[in-house]
């Protein structure tokens, strides 16, 4: 096995099949992923037992081509990464088990990532690959002269606050804030499905938000309070397991269930249901038989061929409350915590608006403010890769029995 420094991610943990080879968690070889969205699309979201059968069928091919991609054989490899959670634990489980059989059968280290930890690190790899160190000699430190930062991981399963700080070369993490409820990526999934648009939902959101006036309807988000049963346990929601809550500052808490009742409230009070139904049977019929889901509009004239202005007007207000409300608490959190550096990413750090509006207000504050590339804000197994190497120099392997862990918190 040659030392230089090439690992391989691989990465299931909902409906993505993926697979990248990364060296020195600073350059990306090669990044291959398989979607799931046809797949998905009719149901208006994830069917876990449907995500798990297409991980089996793709996970082979997609890290085969993976390596033909990089131009690499298995002998190259100084690692394995691989998600262990959080995720869908049968989606999980397809990537664990392939990847320990291939770590086995090949002498190689097997690295278990966090997939919160791995979108932190898309964002980190983004940076290292668009300096001049990313095209330093090989034996250079990717990790050195790293800087605290304050990250916002916000996705379809996801909206956390994090503390990212490098010790002894290995990334650790304080949770600061998070949702305890709906993720803002789910509440744009079920909010395009209740206005009979597209899976998922967030790329239709924003397509059809800057044709609406964002201030048309004036969405609040009401202060964060203390619930006395839950004794400062999580709700018992999906989002809201993968770490406790009582000791966390209720300024940096998020809720994206409220806003998601009172667009369906809006729907009803103005009759937009008949035609929400209608324009999502038009979608459907569009996408039937497996194939790729129909594209969001991007001209005023297809958007309202679509949607009356009524439905843009609701669009846009709901997609300014969210971001606004994003905005609100990560920026609050970076005041308090004196941090310089806000890292966003995840699914939801793709949308158009909220790049904007997040490197507006940074510069308005004199802070750093990074976002990963679209092609790596969504799930993709380069950020695994680049997750593990600092876990690969440390020697901080995975156990002979790895296994899923679902509601896998981030330290």
């Amino acid at each position: 096995m040659k030392e230089n420094g090439l690992i391989l991610g691989i990465e299931t943990s909902c409906d993505e099949t993926a697979a990248a080879v990364v060296e020195r968690g600073a350059h990306t070889l090669s990044s291959v992923v398989a979607s799931q969205i046809a797949t998905h699309a009719r149901y208006g979201g994830v069917v876990p037992e449907l995500a798990s059968r297409e991980h089996l069928r793709a996970i082979v091919p997609v890290v085969r081509a993976a390596l033909e991609q990089a131009g690499i054989a298995l002998a190259d490899l100084n690692g394995v990464a691989v998600t262990s959670g959080p995720g869908l634990a049968g989606a999980l489980l397809v990537g664990i088990t392939y990847a320990k059989a291939l770590a086995f059968a090949n002498d190689l280290p097997l690295i278990a990532v966090n997939h919160l930890e791995g979108h932190i690190h898309a964002v980190l790899l983004q940076e290292r690959e668009n300096t001049s160190a990313a095209k330093a000699p090989k034996h250079r430190d990717s990790v050195e002269s790293e800087e605290p930062a304050l990250a916002l991981v916000v996705s379809g399963g996801h909206t956390h606050l994090y503390l990212a700080r490098p010790v002894d070369d290995v990334w650790h993490y304080s949770l600061m804030g998070r949702t305890v409820d709906d993720a803002a990526g789910e509440a744009y999934d079920k909010v395009a499905k209740l206005l009979g648009l597209g899976y998922p939902g967030g790329p239709w959101i924003d397509a059809l938000a800057r044709f609406g006036d964002p201030l048309a309807v004036p969405f609040a988000f009401a202060q964060m309070k203390t619930k006395a049963h839950l004794a400062g346990k999580a709700p018992r929601t999906k989002s809201a397991k993968t770490a406790p809550i009582a000791e966390l500052d209720r300024r940096f808490m998020f809720s994206f269930s409220g806003i998601k009742t009172a667009v369906l409230r809006y729907v009803e009070l103005n009759q937009m249901r008949p035609e929400a139904e209608a324009r999502a049977a038009r979608l459907f019929a569009q996408n039937d038989g497996g194939e790729p889901a129909v594209k969001p509009p991007q001209t005023k004239d297809e958007a309202l061929a679509l949607c009356p202005q009524l439905t843009l007007d609701l669009i846009a207000s709901f997609q300014h409350a969210v971001v606004g409300d994003l905005m609100k608490k990560t920026f609050a959190a970076a005041e308090t915590l004196g941090a310089t550096r806000i890292l966003v990413t995840g699914g939801v750090a793709a949308n158009r608006e909220l790049r904007a509006r997040f490197t507006a207000e940074s510069e308005r504050r004199g802070l750093q403010i990074a976002f990963p590339a679209l092609a790596l804000s969504t799930d993709n197994a380069a950020m695994i890769a680049a997750a593990a190497w600092p876990r690969l120099r440390a020697g901080e392997f995975a156990p002979d029995d790895l296994s899923a862990d679902p509601a896998l918190a981030l330290k």
